[in-house]
């Protein structure tokens, strides 16, 4: 079977022939850079019920946001002790938390910080 002919790259400006993809060799999209999806960090079906369990545990209410007083809902998980440092999914070490807690934290922990949040 005869290949297809060659089609022009859909780069706007660039009049080159494409090889792959729609886009010629200079152009090609740079892979993606992020940490690949949450199935292949260990974040399956088994973490999705385990992070079921604790938002209801936790009565879907931000953990450290109690501690100082406030009120917040919690849409995630957090590992208090972090996985890269040794912690575990065991439910002493998961809290709910709020999007704005668990950046914070996360950002701590990046910089070298203490893993978990000091009230």
């Amino acid at each position: 079977m005869p290949m297809a002919p060659p089609r022009p790259c859909t780069k706007p400006g660039c009049y080159e022939y494409a090889a792959k993809r729609g886009r010629c060799d200079a152009h090609q999209p740079e892979p993606w850079a992020g940490r690949g999806p949450g199935s292949s960090r260990g974040y399956g079906s088994r973490w999705q019920r385990i992070r079921e369990r604790i938002l209801k545990r936790d009565g879907y209410l931000c953990q450290p946001c109690l501690r100082v007083g406030n009120i917040t809902e919690a849409s995630q998980v957090d590992h208090i002790a972090h996985k890269a440092s040794g912690g575990t999914d065991r439910d002493d070490n998961l809290q709910a938390i709020c999007t704005s807690c668990h950046r914070e934290k996360t950002l701590r922990e990046a910089q070298g910080g203490i893993g978990g949040i000091s009230n």
